[in-house]
């Protein structure tokens, strides 16, 4: 079991939030690496509002950071897999001008993610045809992104079609594993199915891609109770980093290790940063890792 092959992110979602601009807008992105880097992280994710990569490549250096990957919003079914690719495309580009390693995938078609409905209840479903029509895509895309030097990692997200363990088990039996891997998301998974450990250990041979989510089962609750959006349960504080919530982050990250997980683990909480001040919960998580996590042999 070897830690060496591992690196720590957090994600800039603490800081800024892509879904809701207005959240955090205040925070540049010298501000933003400065607490990465103080609070002891390899470095972050690419947010919405991050510059073209030679600037970025030039603040990342000074600060001694790395780029571990970002989310592409994917509408493989919505728009056909030939729009999807040109979008792709310039994308991986992006990525492969700041060195990242991986593209984060979500397939954003039907999403309820970004709306006002009640992300515990009426997420979408996909029929057959959508099914094939997004596994077939998602190979092609995973193709792609190998011309860049990158790996595809599927993202399993609240509300959306590709949500529980049973609908991620559709997906990897039905895209290519050489081209399409695994973004395992404790968080989202746990909101979801109210378990966070057999995903991982059904798919660790997929997974090349990790986010530690935290939640406060407590304010979930509360969330399931009043039907909120997905939007709205992350103002209300359903996540949080690790340490600060209910999730075991130590029987995950053993799980990880004992099957030789090589690459990124990224600490994302969507949090509104005037509640959750960002370098605070960003120390939290360096604390957490460092006292709990780093100690396991």
């Amino acid at each position: 079991m070897g830690q060496e092959h591992i690196q720590w992110g957090i994600a800039p979602i603490g800081w800024r939030n892509d879904d809701i601009p207005e959240i955090g807008k205040e925070t540049t992105l010298s501000h933003l690496l400065g607490d990465v880097y103080i609070s002891g992280f390899d470095g972050t994710e690419v947010g919405g509002f991050f510059p073209e990569p030679e600037i970025l490549n030039k603040e990342l250096t000074l600060r001694h950071l790395k780029v571990a990957s970002k989310w592409f919003s994917s509408f493989i079914i919505r728009d056909g897999i030939e729009e999807a690719s040109k979008e792709f495309h310039e994308h991986c580009a992006y990525l492969k001008a700041v060195h990242a390693s991986a593209v984060v995938v979500s397939e954003q078609s039907h999403s309820i993610q970004g709306t006002s409905k009640n992300v515990f209840q009426e997420k979408p479903y996909f029929n057959d045809g959508e099914w094939q029509e997004l596994c077939e895509g998602l190979n092609t895309l995973g193709k792609i992104a190998e011309e860049y030097g990158l790996l595809l990692v599927f993202h399993h997200h609240m509300g959306t079609g590709v949500q529980t363990l049973e609908e991620v088990d559709r997906l990897m039996e039905n895209t290519d594993p050489v081209h399409v891997h695994l973004l395992y998301d404790t968080g989202h998974i746990f909101v979801s199915d109210n378990n966070y450990m057999d995903l991982l250990r059904k798919h660790m041979d997929r997974i090349k891609h990790v986010h530690f989510k935290d939640i406060r089962t407590n304010k979930m609750e509360e969330c399931v109770k009043e039907g909120k959006s997905f939007l709205d349960s992350f103002l209300h504080g359903m996540f949080t980093v690790p340490g600060d919530g209910d999730i075991d982050f130590v029987q995950v990250y053993q799980e990880l290790l004992s099957a030789d997980y090589k690459g990124w683990i990224v600490i994302e909480a969507e949090q509104d940063p005037a509640k959750a001040h960002p370098l605070e919960y960003a120390l939290i998580a360096r604390k957490y890792i460092d006292q709990n996590l780093l100690k396991i042999k």
